[in-house]
């Protein structure tokens, strides 16, 4: 098989401007709605999120979305990973939402800026009991020798943690990505998709334009 040759059509639906509410939050809280009434994987939430590091080179990788509203997109994570050492050089980041079998594409441009401890308390005390006691256990991104180590470091902490409730490790917190751009694509046949993009103004409306394929 050739890969040249796995193709497919998109023809699900079209989207319009008269389609497309005032509010890009509103219009990804309805699309996001749908993804999740259609069931189209076991994380709804993940999205991928890029970063750029001090040299210039983007990454990317799958972060969960654990809240959304009119002040952003919130994402939970180690603060030392590679990822928040990239923020905190370089704070502008884009969230992707890929929901291939409903043919639609949402992207997400803003500036990260840190949670509260108070936010990232909330939510910590709120996880499973082993994903808090797994925060304090993984120094995410950094090298390790074996599985068998991460495990009994696991098995460490899970001793010490055995009663009581679990702190908020001081390396562990939340991002709320700030939109300036959002823009939403649905696929259309023959490659001429539908893309529209809301620009946010400085009085802070949302200015919305169609986009060629």
């Amino acid at each position: 098989m050739k890969l040249e040759d796995i193709r497919r059509e998109y023809t699900l639906a079209g989207l319009s401007r008269e389609q497309l509410v005032a509010s890009p939050i509103d219009q990804f809280d309805a699309w996001f709605k749908q993804a999740v009434d259609a069931k189209l994987s076991a994380d709804p939430t993940a999205m991928s999120l890029a970063t750029v590091d001090s040299e210039g080179q983007p990454s990317q990788r799958i972060v969960l979305l654990k809240n959304f509203d009119d002040k952003g997109f919130v994402f939970y994570t180690n603060l030392e990973s590679h990822k928040a050492k990239d923020i905190a050089g370089n704070n502008k980041v884009s969230l992707h939402f890929a929901w291939t079998p409903l043919e639609r594409q949402v992207i997400i441009y803003g500036e990260a800026e840190k949670l509260s401890v108070a936010e990232a308390t909330r939510y910590f005390i709120s996880r499973p009991r082993e994903s808090q006691i797994a925060a304090w256990t993984s120094h995410q991104s950094q090298k390790i020798g074996s599985r068998k180590l991460l495990e009994q470091a696991f098995d460490q902490m899970k001793r010490k943690f055995s009663e009581g409730e679990i702190p908020l490790p001081s390396f562990w917190g939340g991002y709320r990505v700030k939109p300036v751009k959002i823009e939403f694509w649905q696929g259309r046949g023959s490659r001429l998709h539908d893309r529209f993009i809301y620009i946010k103004q400085a009085d802070g409306s949302w200015a919305l334009e169609r986009l060629q394929p």
